[in-house]
């Protein structure tokens, strides 16, 4: 070879070198951390949910291994172990996070006001502080909430009209998440303007919710509210068992507590949200801001109703409302 080719060659190859870098370089695997208030991974509704959830993100490309990496901290909704696994995912220099449930936002916002990060399950996000504004989220947080206040006072609806001679009602909420306050005073309102009674179960362990359903079946024409908080969400066939041993009726905020026995179900698609989750972050990690993606909220509520636990309690559902369910389970 000719010292002028080879001196050609040799610089074409060190201009190419730095940009064969610098592609290799870009290329490494996307870093997402995921906070988890559930011990681990073995409840049904935790595994369907991070099914969806990555699916969707590998349905836009991103493959785990090659172009993204999770890191996931389950913990119970106990503030120290949230705290605990937020800062050990920040410390693994995530680009960006996704917590479910306000306990877990809540911890997380206030570890990091850099890192981005998407909320998935969320009540009231302007209300719990965790966004000044719906459609303009500002700062790094935004991402998919769950009910909106105004549904505590349908769910009392719904039982009111399964049971027609409901006359109280017992709310299962957490003191500690102001989020299902909020609901509580919802269905408050609700009750009073059907003239039914209400009485706030506020539960900080498993063993409230036994004395407190156990004191509330003792009255005559009792029903009962379960608001969506961790604690319930694991504690889901105690909590069915138990009304159905008590006869006591029971709405739930979703299907999937109806589907395993529960008297009826009124909510939407959780599963479906986390793979909504999905494609936010797949907007943020292609360089899209937090602040300027607008919190979303569910479009579609379902009423599932369980026909085999009606009849085992001694309720007769109407035909009106059988039409008006979107699924009936016998």
């Amino acid at each position: 070879m000719r010292r002028r080719d080879f001196t050609n060659l040799l610089g074409t190859a060190m201009v190419a070198w730095p940009i064969s870098a610098h592609a290799q370089r870009s290329e490494r695997p996307r870093r997402t951390g995921v906070l988890i208030p559930f011990p681990n991974s073995d409840e049904p509704q935790v595994k369907a949910r991070l099914s969806a959830f990555k699916q969707r993100l590998h349905e836009l490309g991103w493959v785990e291994g090659r172009n993204i990496q999770f890191d996931y901290r389950f913990t119970s909704q106990d503030a120290d172990a949230l705290h605990k696994g937020a800062q050990e995912l920040i410390a693994l220099g995530p680009d960006v996070i996704v917590a479910w449930s306000n306990p877990a936002v809540a911890i997380i916002r206030k570890t990091t006001q850099t890192i981005p990060i998407v909320f998935v399950g969320v009540s009231d996000p302007v209300g719990s502080g965790f966004v000044t504004n719906i459609a303009h989220p500002g700062g790094n947080i935004t991402g998919f909430q769950n009910f909106e206040t105004a549904i505590g006072g349908k769910w009392v609806d719904v039982l009111k009209e399964i049971m027609p001679g409901l006359r109280r009602i017992g709310f299962i909420y957490s003191p500690d998440i102001s989020a299902t306050v909020e609901l509580l005073h919802s269905a408050e309102a609700g009750a009073t303007s059907l003239g039914i009674a209400m009485t706030p179960v506020g539960v900080h362990m498993a063993v409230d919710i036994e004395h407190a359903l156990t004191a509330l079946a003792k009255e005559p024409n009792s029903g009962l509210v379960v608001a969506p908080f961790p604690l319930v969400l694991t504690n889901q066939d105690r909590i069915i068992s138990l009304a159905s041993n008590l006869h006591l009726p029971a709405i739930y905020p979703f299907r999937y507590f109806a589907t395993n026995g529960g008297l009826a179900s009124y909510g939407f698609n959780t599963v479906e949200l986390h793979r909504e989750a999905a494609s936010y972050v797949d907007r943020i990690l292609k360089g899209e801001k937090p602040g300027n993606l607008p919190v979303q909220a569910p479009t579609k509520y379902e009423l599932v109703i369980n026909l085999k636990a009606a009849k085992a309690l001694g309720l007769t559902i109407s035909r009106e409302m059988q039409l008006g369910a979107d699924d009936l389970i016998e």
